[in-house]
C-alpha cells in the first residue's frame, strides 16, 4: 500500500492541479467574446433589369435654309425691314487675319540640369516675362529647354531679345512655336 506521505503528495498535486485549472475561470467570471461583424463585398455588383436598356438615337442633321425674303422685326410697335446679308466665304489661298499657323518663342538655352532651368525660369518670371521649361516632365537623358513666349507677333517678340540678353547673358534664338509639339 501507499504510505501516508505518498497519499498526501498525490492529494496535494490533485488540489494544486484543480486550483491551476479551475480557479482562474472562477475568479474571472463569465468570459465575453468579441467578434467583429462584417459584410462580405461581392465580386461583381448586382445590376438591375438587363432588359431595360434604352438606346440613344443618333443625332439627326437638319437641313435648314434662310428665307429668301428679308426678315421683318418689330421694335416698339414699328415694323422694321432689314435687308439680307450676303456672306462670301474667303478665298482658300489667302491667310485669314488673326488666323496664323503658329506663334513664336525665344529659346534661351538647353539645360541638362533641370534645377538650373527652373532657376532661370523663376528669374525671368520675376521680371515679368512669360517663361516656360519644355518638356514639363523629363525622362532620363532628356534636355530641358527654356523658352520665353509664345507670342503671335514676331516683331514684338524680337524686340524683347536685347532685354533678355542683358538680363540673362544668353543669346536667344527665335523659333516657331508649335502648340501640338512644343
Amino acid at each position: 500500500m501507499a504510505s501516508k506521505f505518498q497519499s498526501r503528495l498525490v492529494g496535494t498535486i490533485v488540489l494544486v492541479a484543480i486550483g491551476v485549472i479551475f480557479l482562474p475561470d472562477f475568479f474571472d467570471g463569465k468570459k465575453q467574446h468579441f467578434q467583429e461583424q462584417f459584410a462580405s463585398i461581392p465580386l461583381q455588383p448586382q445590376t438591375g433589369n438587363e432588359g431595360s436598356v434604352t438606346a440613344i438615337p443618333e443625332p439627326v442633321d437638319a437641313e435648314t435654309e434662310l428665307p429668301p425674303m428679308a426678315v421683318t422685326e418689330q421694335i416698339a410697335g414699328e415694323p422694321v425691314l432689314t435687308e439680307p446679308v450676303n456672306v462670301k466665304p474667303p478665298p482658300v489661298g489667302e491667310p485669314q487675319p488673326g488666323n496664323t499657323d503658329s506663334g513664336w518663342v525665344i529659346q534661351l538655352g538647353v539645360f541638362r540640369n533641370f534645377e538650373n532651368a527652373h532657376q532661370l525660369v523663376e528669374k525671368l518670371r520675376s521680371k515679368g516675362y512669360q517663361a516656360h521649361v519644355l518638356p514639363k516632365q523629363l525622362k532620363p537623358g532628356d534636355l530641358a529647354r527654356v523658352v520665353v513666349g509664345p507670342e503671335i507677333d514676331k516683331d514684338k517678340l524680337s524686340e524683347k531679345a536685347d532685354d533678355l540678353r542683358k538680363l540673362t547673358g544668353l543669346n536667344g534664338q527665335l523659333l516657331r512655336f508649335n502648340p501640338l509639339n512644343p
